[in-house]
């Protein structure tokens, strides 16, 4: 494995760890007022918009899009999915605690977000060399290989 995506995946581990806390802080303060699969769904979509940034400047080191942060939800109903599966078999078929089993539901659902997010949010000409930027060359119109540089979301 090359160092390039070695530090990536690193990175996108560093971004989830982040984005589980912050996940799991939401849903701990919805979850007085709400049903757990509420608390749930509201605390995803939370932590989903923070990890859209996170991962866009941290860890693909690209150039946060409209186009991206629309298909960035489409990317993350796969994690969703998984993540509220394992949420009710947790708590209803296994009796896990309400409190934890959202935490473990999380992390089962990891590698799903990593290569969904990969897909969406790094441009295609680029897959073959993550940590790129716009330094390696100039690009013709049209080409996403200068999305490599953090920008504002445009």
């Amino acid at each position: 494995m090359r160092r390039a995506r070695l530090a990536e995946i690193i990175r996108f581990g560093l971004v989830g760890g982040i984005n589980t806390g912050t996940f799991f802080g939401f849903y701990l303060l919805l979850h007085p007022w709400m049903p757990y699969l509420a608390a749930n769904s509201i605390a995803f979509v939370l932590s989903m918009i923070g990890s859209f940034f996170l991962n866009t400047y941290f860890t693909y080191r690209t150039r946060p899009t409209w186009k991206k942060f629309a298909l960035f939800p489409l990317a993350n109903l796969t994690n969703f999915v998984v993540q509220s599966t394992g949420l009710f078999v947790l708590v209803t078929l296994a009796g896990m605690n309400e409190r934890i089993a959202p935490l473990v539901a999380a992390v089962v659902a990891i590698p799903f977000t990593y290569l969904i997010s990969q897909r969406i949010l790094v441009p295609r000409g680029n897959d073959a060399a993550p940590g790129a930027s716009a330094a390696s060359g100039p690009s013709g119109p049209g080409s996403e290989t200068d999305e490599r540089q953090p920008s504002r979301l445009a």
